[in-house]
């Protein structure tokens, strides 16, 4: 008995390894700008303080949330090719 629960556990963490593989992550495109010239361009807005979050979003964008000199919290959607807003 004991070696078929070995057997069936083992299955299980090899099927979990194996979606955990075959889970597909979008990329930003290829050509698209550095993640540093993305951040240089939000670096150069007027009133920015410091960037609190960037996440890149399987839509196909940066998400940055930034805040202020005057505290104000702004989030953006930037493309990765331009580094503009969505």
């Amino acid at each position: 008995m004991r070696p078929i629960v070995g057997a069936v556990a083992g299955l299980l963490l090899l099927a979990g390894v194996a979606s955990a593989q075959t889970t597909s992550t979008a990329l930003p495109p290829q050509g698209s700008l550095k993640l540093s010239q993305i951040i240089a361009k939000v670096e150069a807005r007027e009133g920015f303080a410091y960037i609190s979050e960037i996440e890149w979003s399987q839509s196909g964008y940066y998400e940055v949330t930034y805040m202020t000199t005057d505290k104000a919290k702004v989030e953006l959607h930037l493309d990765p090719m331009s580094g503009g807003t969505r």
